[in-house]
């Protein structure tokens, strides 16, 4: 094992000084985020080129330039790439790091690795209203869908909050608990809800629930887009606050952090964050617990770098579950949620098992 240089500080520090700004980063976040970026692109390709209508890797990276417009086949290509494959692709990429950075803002607010959006009832709660739209509001427009989520995961969010208060303050256990038992109790007002619903409109959020970016168009990307524009860095900029509560309540407090409304906050950020990706893609699960649990071995537990590549990394899952959704049963495919499920399900009793021996 080397020593370590003190000449080379484990830490990049950005500063700004109009408007005063300070930032700072573990040294390995560039790098990893450098990885994932390449990763990303190559799997992106890949996808892009894959499906019934082949494109070679090179023609599509020429096709996304446009530099190879004088090619018979351009206007094929042209079609393929930018309407029907490329927004279904950077719409996953926005999905799964919205995702992953409400799942990180989760953890670090419970001060629980195993704690996402999907787990807690966030996710429950956007799935439930979306649903009760699709199924008893058939008459309200597509674009009420990401307010009515929206309001399922705010609603659930102050839900779990108000029920896990208890002599003045809440605790991340009790958030924990709640948030379990408020999963449960949703999924199955949910299913109720689909038992007595048209069975057109049932079908029709049956494939909403299990989590899909098929279908998906730019219009859907500007959606999710500008909501990530919003919240994306509120919550990046909420870092350092998720670095105080996690030294504890007491730590926090003597700190000169006001804890409860710094929670109820952060909260919110995640459930802003998990309602966008769910109204747009249905509920994909496991994303927020991966992705965060991974990027943390890789980054540290610091959340100035954790967010921002969580959300690098969980954008690269989603990116890749989605190509692996298409490739499997081809010409058919899996949804991506189904994909993302055989991937963290495992990994989610992993954790489990190891945290029991640990």
């Amino acid at each position: 094992m080397t020593a370590h240089d003190p000449s080379k500080p484990s830490w990049i520090t950005l500063r700004a000084q109009r408007p005063p700004f300070s930032y700072r980063i573990d040294r390995r976040v560039p790098l990893v985020a450098l990885a994932i970026i390449a990763f990303t692109l190559v799997v992106l390709v890949l996808s892009i080129s894959f499906g019934e209508y082949d494109i070679s890797p090179l023609e599509v990276v020429r096709t996304i330039l446009n530099v190879n417009q004088d090619h018979p086949d351009y206007a094929n290509y042209a079609l393929v790439v930018h309407t029907f494959r490329l927004p279904r692709i950077v719409l996953a990429f926005l999905v799964g790091a919205a995702l992953a950075t409400s799942g990180a803002i989760m953890q670090g607010v419970t001060r629980n690795p195993l704690a996402d959006p999907f787990l807690l009832g966030v996710s429950a709660g956007a799935g439930l209203t979306a649903v009760a739209v699709i199924v008893w509001f058939k008459t309200l427009p597509v674009s009420v869908l990401p307010w009515a989520a929206f309001g399922g995961a705010i609603i659930a969010s102050i839900l779990i909050y108000v029920l896990a208060w208890k002599q003045g303050s809440s605790t991340p256990i009790r958030l924990i608990l709640i948030g379990v038992a408020l999963q449960a109790g949703i999924a199955a007002i949910t299913t109720v809800m689909l038992l007595f619903g048209d069975i057109q409109a049932v079908q029709q959020a049956y494939v909403w629930l299990t989590g899909s970016v098929y279908g998906r168009n730019w219009e859907h990307v500007q959606a999710l887009g500008g909501w990530l524009l919003i919240f994306m860095p509120v919550a990046l900029l909420s870092a350092r606050s998720l670095n105080v509560l996690g030294l504890g309540d007491e730590t926090a407090k003597g700190l000169g952090m006001r804890v409860e409304p710094q929670r109820i906050l952060l909260l919110l950020i995640s459930a802003a964050l998990a309602a966008g990706a769910v109204a747009v893609s249905g509920t994909i699960g496991f994303v927020g617990l991966v992705a965060p649990h991974v990027t943390r071995r890789l980054v540290g537990p610091s959340h100035e770098g954790l967010l921002p590549v969580s959300a690098l990394f969980g954008g690269a899952l989603v990116v890749l579950s989605d190509l692996i959704g298409r490739w499997v049963i081809s010409p058919s495919e899996l949804p991506v949620g189904i994909v993302t499920a055989m991937i963290g399900a495992p990994y989610f009793l992993f954790l489990l098992v190891r945290s029991r021996h640990g």
